[in-house]
């Protein structure tokens, strides 16, 4: 289906649901295409290929809201569909708050090209895929003699989408993505240390082919003699790979939805030193080829370039046009785009030259935050840090302590950037963290 007959599909299908009942409508129609290869002992051990697409509708009737998908997108279907689903809706609670956005809110169009789709996805060679999973397990067998096992994959994934709703909105999206992923795991004694490595991009020309079983091999290997250590309060250096585990819980807690259910240790804090005022990040949609581009997000709403955090203070929420409402606060939008952290001078190995004793963690193994108070819990591994140096390996130590305590300890932010993601993390380093172990 192009992209002209989503729209005109997309429009019959909204303007039905107000000829039966509905005040309001935004329909959705997308398709996707994803493959995968995953190969293990020279073998191919799975093959994925999918093509989809759906309609996603959601209805505004005599003041009550409801959401439906559905894979037929054929006109008889679709009617029918629609219609009884308006019927359902009309049996529900009314929500005074659930409307369509303001129209002066939506993207208007004219934005640049942000360059989210690699018009060549259709044209790669099945074969070639398969030939770089083998290609990535090839760096690995017969390497080392404490190898247990090798698996690697390839993966892509295109997809695109038309909105329009009916008060005025129109707009469509378009994004790929590839990725290479590698696992080893090998032999110490009883223990069987195994890590990961994995490399992601927009475009297939730009995706790193190489040196990724390698690395994935070299951190197992490097955790061989792992031990747990003396509980103490300590420096940690996260890795910034990592970093989005302990970030996320700051970011759930300026969601609209945490917000109004009182379910977030930032409530009332806009405008407020809230953290370390080493931290600044903004919130950019409008990166050339970045992960999370876009420049409306799933309301329609005009996406804008935002200071998240400045200099440590809390600058916006996320708010969509339900808990805006909800809130008596303007919409912001929903959800993040590009997260960009305003970086330091050092990368991960000046981090850790930096530290007289502490902690470089490069796995979280479980736990969780509590997002009402923002007390945390996880299980780390990782290497100790003796004067500036790694010295041994080390697992099952877990950190504990508060969300708002750990990001106003930094001691100091990287600036070696993870380019595989929308949350744009380098690496970071904190002071006095609570590690227990023995």
């Amino acid at each position: 289906m192009t992209k002209e007959e989503k729209y005109s599909l997309a429009k019959w299908a909204m303007n039905h649901a107000l000829e039966n009942g509905a005040q309001q409508a935004s329909v959705s129609i997308s398709n996707s295409q994803s493959s995968s290869v995953e190969v293990r002992d020279e073998k191919i051990d799975k093959l994925e290929q999918a093509t989809q697409s759906g309609l996603y509708i959601r209805l505004f009737v005599d003041g009550k809201y409801s959401a439906h998908s559905t894979n037929r997108i054929k006109k008889e279907g679709l009617a029918r569909f629609i219609e009884e689903a308006i019927e359902g809706t009309k049996y529900l609670t009314e929500d005074e708050f659930r409307t369509l956005p303001a129209p002066e809110l939506y993207y208007k169009g004219g934005g640049k090209s942000l360059k989210t789709l690699d018009s060549e996805f259709s044209k790669i060679d099945p074969q070639e895929k398969i030939n770089l999973a083998f290609a990535i397990e090839k760096e690995v067998l017969g390497k080392d003699e404490r190898i247990i096992s090798v698996s690697a994959s390839y993966y892509d994934g295109l997809n695109e989408r038309v909105m329009v709703t009916s008060n005025g909105f129109e707009g469509d999206t378009s994004s790929s993505y590839y990725g290479l992923n590698a696992s080893v795991s090998v032999k110490s004694g009883d223990a069987r240390p195994e890590s990961y490595w994995g490399e992601s991009a927009i475009f297939f020309d730009k995706l790193k082919k190489e040196e990724i079983g390698k690395i994935a091999l070299k951190r197992a290997t490097d955790k061989i003699g792992q031990e747990k250590l003396e509980s103490d309060k300590m420096s940690m250096v996260v890795e910034n790979r990592q970093v989005g585990r302990i970030f996320g819980p700051l970011i759930s807690a300026l969601n609209g939805s945490a917000i109004q259910q009182k379910n977030s240790f930032l409530i009332d804090k806009l405008g407020e030193k809230v953290i370390s005022d080493k931290l600044t990040l903004i919130d950019d949609p409008f990166i050339v080829s970045g992960r999370g581009s876009r420049l409306f997000d799933g309301e329609g709403l005009a996406t804008k370039e935002r200071k998240i955090f400045d200099k440590g203070v809390l600058k916006t929420y996320f708010i969509d046009t339900y808990y805006g409402k909800k809130l008596k606060m303007d919409p912001t939008g929903g959800g993040t785009t590009n997260l960009v952290f305003k970086t330091g001078t050092k990368n991960i190995e000046g981090l850790v030259t930096s530290v007289k004793k502490g902690i470089l963690v490069t796995g979280f193994n479980g736990g969780n935050s509590n997002g009402s108070t923002g007390d945390f819990s996880y299980g780390v591994e990782g290497f100790l840090i003796e004067n500036g140096k790694l010295t041994q390996p080390v697992s099952e130590m877990n950190i504990t302590g508060n969300m708002k305590d750990l990001w106003s300890n930094i001691g100091e932010i990287g600036n070696d950037v993870n380019k595989n993601s929308s949350w744009l993390t380098p690496s970071v380093l904190f002071e006095d963290v609570d590690f227990s172990g023995i």
